[in-house]
């Protein structure tokens, strides 16, 4: 008899463990209606599926893409969401027929059971129908056994906010005792994953509009909490704390960030991996300082991490009114953007003219002229080492 969720003590406080259980009532009722199962949450994020129990139930789904790319890649298409939605599965309280539809891909009619708690949709159990396909008496079981799916679902949304909150706190919370309560909070929260391999990837900018709408952590292996913090005067980005195998290993981490940037975000900054929490403040600036740089950097994007930056990990470091030298500021304006161009190319080609002009698709002599031009309006000898670091430094820190 099934009575909630597994439970794991880690360092005296007490978590769910729900996998096992989803997994469980998902093959209760494959049992109860003779026909395999798939669990999806609202977002149409695979969560569980049943066996197949026969060579004709495996060909029969192979037919069907939809079902087939649900289970291989964990989810379904935009498109597809829509579709299905189409059927009121949204606002629907009990089992929804929807027929085969071969032009979208839907080659075997579908038996939609709504996971609904306290009134709230949270998912969706999915069953190939067949004929005469399951009974009213099935069905009826089969939804009791997915209110009791409900219920486990709100208790992980439930933990995972509270895991929202805590890693929001941690990173924004003043250096010092507050930063200290704050990681030692989200410390007991997390368990013994807390000490760990871990990292912090940073996606921005996130949807204003609704900063939260993200893959649900379960739709991001690894992923141990994500929340979304401010990214500029009028703009989110999103924070995720990432669990690594190794602390110099981050494909993890870059894994959620190609998973996140599908769904929305421009860039994506993934800080070099450490063990435990004591510098998640430092791996915090360092994923977003790797985000800035593939913003403003296209080579290094979409996703970057901290370690490949090169002199990006200097010049985030510096405030917009550092950076901005005032003689370099005359070849910033919008009316200079080619020659700006033209001498950070010269710069990043160290000095090279033959490169410099081949790239720009320019001849020498043109080169040589806009080379004076920018000379004259900074008032720097690009024959100086040290004037050619600055105006070097100040055309990098321009793209921040």
């Amino acid at each position: 008899m099934y009575e909630g969720p597994a439970r794991i003590r880690d360092n005296g406080r007490v978590t769910a463990d729900f996998t096992g259980d989803y997994q469980v009532l998902v093959d209760d009722i494959s049992a109860l209606l003779g026909a395999p199962a798939t669990l999806e949450n609202r977002d149409f994020e695979l969560i569980a599926f049943g066996a197949y129990d026969s060579e004709d139930e495996l060909d029969a789904a192979a037919l069907d893409p939809v079902r087939t790319r649900s289970i291989l890649t964990r989810r379904s298409t935009a498109a597809v969401r829509t579709w299905f939605e189409g059927f009121g599965i949204t606002r629907a309280t009990g089992p929804v027929r929807i027929p085969p539809t071969p032009a979208a891909g839907v080659h075997r009619g579908r038996v939609c059971l709504p996971v609904r708690h306290r009134g709230v949709v949270l998912g969706y159990v999915w069953l190939l129908d067949g004929d005469p396909g399951p009974s009213d008496a099935q069905l009826a079981a089969a939804m009791e056994v997915a209110a009791r799916i409900g219920a486990l679902l709100a208790d992980e949304a439930r933990q995972g906010a509270g895991l929202t909150r805590e890693l929001r706190a941690a990173l924004t919370a003043a250096e010092g005792w507050p930063r200290d309560a704050a990681v030692a909070e989200l410390r007991t929260a997390l368990g013994a994953r807390a000490d760990g391999p871990q990292t912090v990837v940073c996606v921005a900018p996130w949807p204003a509009a609704d900063p939260e709408d993200a893959p649900s952590l379960r739709a991001l292996p690894g992923a141990e909490a994500l929340c979304a913090l401010p990214w500029g005067a009028d703009a989110r980005c999103l924070a995720v704390l990432v669990r690594l195998r190794t602390a110099d290993g981050t494909a993890p981490a870059t894994a959620v960030a190609a998973r996140l940037l599908e769904r929305a975000g421009t860039a994506a900054g993934v800080a070099a991996g450490r063990v435990g929490l004591a510098e998640l403040g430092a791996a915090w600036r360092e994923a977003s300082a790797a985000a800035r740089a593939a913003l403003a950097e296209p080579r290094l994007g979409p996703c970057a991490e901290w370690t490949t930056i090169g002199p990006y990990r200097l010049l985030t470091t510096l405030s917009p009114t550092t950076a901005a030298d005032p003689a370099v500021r005359p070849l910033l304006t919008p009316a200079h953007q080619e020659l700006a161009r033209t001498a950070e190319t010269y710069l990043d080609r160290a000095g090279q003219a033959a490169r410099t002009a081949a790239e720009l698709g320019i001849h020498r002599q043109t080169l040589y002229y806009r080379l004076s031009r920018v000379e004259h309006l900074t008032g720097l000898d690009l024959d100086d080492g040290e004037d050619r670091l600055l105006l070097h430094m100040a055309l990098k820190a321009h793209r921040l």
